[in-house]
């Protein structure tokens, strides 16, 4: 049966509120949390940016959940930096901490000045550094000379298992990839409104890899009535609603903003999941749920956190767990 879980989105709240919603959904049936790791917030209007890897050790000591984040190791995060993160967190909180994995957006790893590679140059490097943060979690001194460079890196506090990697995909082609990936643990993927490609994304991963798990992030908007949820996802989320292959030439949270004032509110509702009726989002999740995927991760894009909470807590988990 699928868990239930939180999205603590970094780009939307301070780290000091964000503390107080994963402590609420813990106390409201919410059995895991995923937090974004980014620099940079996809627009003006969202307006924060906290640093994940500070913050994940607090929520962590305040709850009972687990807890994964999605990062792109290679550009702004070395690698070894990331495996020692991971590893600290994992020995400190055992079994409660995984890691997932994507090839970035230049919005947060352009920051260092680097040239942004194609994508397949990306899913290499991706692979380089997953395998270079495995190898230091299994105790070896590693000495590596590829697209980036460790030497003689050896990490002393390890964790008795190693937090396990999910590679995170938004395309069929990628998560076909992924599953023919040794160094993957499972895929993490979004949902969208009509399912349309996610059924054909967690086959493809299952193609070659059966037996490994499956998460999905579902992005919804939940307020007091329609026309709230629709205006808290279209303030806040438009700019998410960008189509993916420009997002890539972009740099600044002015540039997504830039954009996304031509998206309309109906390009909106066709990315994230809008109603404040929750027998909507009951079904919706029911949908899910028939893929047999392992858990779903709910991001409420709105700013109504605490009535989503508790609403979803007190009436949609019990009907789904």
């Amino acid at each position: 049966m699928s868990f239930i879980g939180y999205h603590a989105s970094h780009e939307q709240f301070s780290p000091s509120t964000l503390l107080e919603y994963v402590e609420q959904a813990d106390e409201h049936g919410f059995e895991a949390a995923l937090a974004s790791d980014h620099f940079h917030p996809w627009s003006e209007r969202q307006g924060e940016s906290g640093f994940v890897w500070s913050w994940l050790g607090s929520a962590l000591e305040r709850t009972s959940m687990t807890f994964g984040t999605v990062n792109a190791p290679g550009y702004r995060y070395h690698p070894a930096i990331i495996a020692q993160a991971a590893a600290t967190l994992r020995e400190t909180y055992p079994e409660r901490f995984w890691l997932a994995v994507g090839s970035g957006q230049l919005l947060n790893e352009g920051i260092t000045g680097t040239d942004w590679p194609i994508k397949d140059d990306r899913n290499a490097r991706l692979e380089e550094s997953a395998r270079i943060m495995r190898r230091l979690w299994d105790g070896e001194e590693l000495t590596h000379d590829g697209q980036v460079t460790v030497e003689r890196a050896k990490l002393y506090s390890r964790p008795e298992t190693p937090p396990p990697v999910i590679g995170a995909a938004l395309s069929e082609e990628t998560a076909r990839w992924l599953g023919t990936c040794e160094w993957v643990d499972g895929l993490i993927t979004i949902a969208t409104p009509d399912h349309e490609g996610v059924e054909n994304r967690v086959e493809a991963f299952r193609e070659h890899a059966p037996d490994k798990s499956v998460f999905l992030k579902v992005q919804l908007s939940y307020d007091k009535d329609n026309e709230a949820a629709l205006e808290g996802a279209y303030d806040q989320w438009r700019t998410n609603c960008v189509p993916g292959a420009v997002t890539q030439e972009l740099r600044t949270p002015e540039e997504y903003d830039e954009l996304g004032e031509s998206i309309t509110r109906e390009e909106v509702e066709a990315n994230v999941r809008v109603s404040s009726d929750l027998e909507d989002h009951i079904e919706w999740l029911e949908r899910d749920r028939a893929l047999d995927v392992d858990g779903i991760y709910l991001h409420n894009v709105a700013r109504s956190q605490s009535r989503f909470i508790e609403d979803f807590g007190e009436r949609v988990l019990p009907e789904l767990t």
